[in-house]
């Protein structure tokens, strides 16, 4: 078996979680169950079958405070900041530029920072049952959750040729990516099987997945090298701004899964949730005998299948029935829970209003 690294992507925004999710400290950052944070749990998991040294994170220069903060058992030179957010496929081919130094033909596991996955095992059996795969078959996996309703929020994967043999985790050759469906569709999809959601977890050969960013987006893969070319000089800093955010900002599903023969798919069947919007939180969090759930100080009174959470002080809620209520410092959020996906629209109307403190 082949070096394993692990590329964790915790640049995201997460404004479905505003108010507590902030500018300089995003979801990823936040202890929504527990003491630790999702990106340190996502650590954790990572570091049951990955040494720590081999674990790369790649961030927003915004978000260096609080990222070092929270990676002090890791090495702080694989920390890699992006001077601007381009989406998933520079993001990718920029660490893998990192770790093709170590080891070309390490295998590497590309994973979001921000899902709540609670049986590790069956997560770690997944993960290498993909890095086999990766190392034997110089494939790009991806892991597949197997869905649970018809989803309209998530990407699907339709497989095709079952490769499972005497494995025990089924495996399959990869037919086509498929964008968010519509309720119709998703429901089809269901009905049909072999479809699986996108969980944004891939696994891949360092060589192999540089070898097809330099096929299908060559202009990007020229400008890596040239990146690369910089890495501890002084003068990295400034090429890297400079050539980054130049790039064209594409995700790794449409400028690579979308067009490589060597896709598969590893089916996941642990328990995993991308906490998208405050609804997936509640929907997830322990609930009182009054389906109620949160933290925080708060009295409810009359009050049903809500989710109340209080940064400071007391809230008090008195005949509403499911609501989310989030207050954070100077900021508060109410709304019913069907609008959860809303929030983000809050964000936006701050920031075309200026209202920077806010954020």
């Amino acid at each position: 078996m082949q070096d394993i690294y692990t590329l964790i992507m915790a640049g995201g925004s997460g404004t479905r979680f505003w108010p507590r999710s902030k500018t300089r400290k995003p979801k990823q950052y936040l202890n929504i169950f527990g003491d630790s944070s999702l990106l340190q749990d996502t650590i954790e998991r990572f570091s049951d079958f990955t040494a720590r040294d081999n674990i790369y994170i790649v961030s927003s220069a915004t978000q260096a405070e609080v990222l070092e903060e929270q990676t002090k058992m890791l090495p702080k030179e694989n920390l890699i900041y992006e001077p601007v957010g381009r989406n998933t496929l520079p993001c990718i081919g920029l660490a893998a530029m990192y770790a093709e130094r170590e080891n070309p033909d390490g295998v590497m596991v590309v994973s979001p920072s921000d899902h709540l996955i609670t049986n590790t095992e069956l997560f770690k059996d997944s993960v290498l049952a993909a890095v086999k795969i990766a190392d034997e078959r110089n494939g790009i996996v991806t892991i597949g959750i197997t869905p649970a309703y018809p989803a309209t929020g998530y990407g699907y994967v339709q497989t095709a040729e079952d490769i499972t043999g005497e494995e025990n985790i089924r495996q399959f050759k990869v037919e086509r990516f498929v964008e968010k469906p519509n309720e119709e569709t998703a429901t089809e999809y269901l009905e049909q099987g072999g479809f699986y959601w996108n969980s944004g977890l891939f696994v891949f050969k360092v060589s192999v997945f540089l070898d097809a960013v330099q096929k299908f987006a060559p202009g990007l893969y020229a400008d890596l090298r040239k990146i690369q070319a910089d890495f501890g000089r002084p003068t990295y800093a400034q090429t890297l701004d400079t050539i980054y955010r130049a790039v064209k900002s594409i995700s790794v599903d449409y400028g690579i899964m979308e067009h490589a023969q060597n896709i598969y798919l590893v089916e996941g069947n642990f328990d995993w949730n991308d906490l998208g919007s405050w609804e997936s939180v509640y929907l997830t969090d322990k609930k009182d005998e009054n389906g109620n759930a949160g933290s925080g100080e708060a009295i409810l009174e009359n009050t049903k299948n809500s989710y109340v959470y209080s940064d400071k002080g007391m809230i008090a809620v008195i005949g509403l029935d499911d609501v989310i209520v989030v207050q954070d410092g100077n900021t508060t959020l109410v709304c019913k829970r069907e609008n959860a996906e809303d929030v983000k629209k809050i964000v936006e109307r701050l920031k075309a209003q200026k209202k920077d403190q806010y954020l």
